[in-house]
């Protein structure tokens, strides 16, 4: 139904008002030139809102994830306390990279004791099609840091990191000096 009513709009012509020294194939070249224009504007504007909408699923699937890593978390209860809220969209900072598969952000939240900011970088599993779009996504965090400021009464104000990650990172390489290879694996000692 949306596609007829898209498609009328550029059948109809408006009616024409021929001045003596205008010619009608003028005002149908300028009827024409106003809807391409039209069209390429309404156009750009779905698409920046489309990457919009896209980009606040993205923040919210991986903000979903860290808050629940967040309030599993002991020593960042025992900072800013029990219930950790997640601050405003709008105060948050998302960057996308490798084709929507990977993305880094940070947001701010806050408990009865205290404010902090979340950082987290994380990675997304599953295939990248268009049905994708309107499923949720499933992000596996990499790393999280968690800055908190305490304010105190007396005492000095605190401001702490704690790090959040479940992450290890593989054993660095090192050359195996125990192993000898056998003659037939390696065709240079022959």
């Amino acid at each position: 139904m949306l596609g007829r009513k898209f498609i009328s709009f550029f059948k109809r012509s408006p009616k024409l008002q021929v001045s003596s020294s205008a010619s009608p194939d003028e005002g149908n070249n300028k009827s024409f030139g106003r809807k391409a224009v039209s069209f390429v504007l309404i156009t750009v504007t779905g698409g920046i809102a489309l990457s919009a909408l896209d980009d606040l699923a993205i923040y919210h699937g991986c903000s979903s994830k860290a808050m629940e890593k967040a309030s599993e978390n002991q020593a960042i209860k025992d900072a800013i306390g029990e219930p950790i809220m997640k601050g405003p969209w709008y105060n948050a900072s998302l960057a996308v990279a490798h084709k929507r598969n990977s993305v880094s952000c940070s947001f701010p939240v806050s408990g009865p004791h205290g404010t902090g900011v979340l950082q987290l970088k994380a990675i997304r599993n599953g295939e990248d099609t268009w049905f994708s779009f309107f499923r949720p996504r499933d992000w596996d965090i990499i790393i999280m840091d968690a800055l908190l400021h305490i304010p105190g009464n007396e005492e000095k104000q605190q401001t702490m990191r704690i790090s959040v990650s479940d992450y290890f990172p593989p054993p660095a390489c090192t050359a195996c000096t125990g192993c000898e290879v056998g003659e037939k694996d390696n065709p240079e000692k022959k």
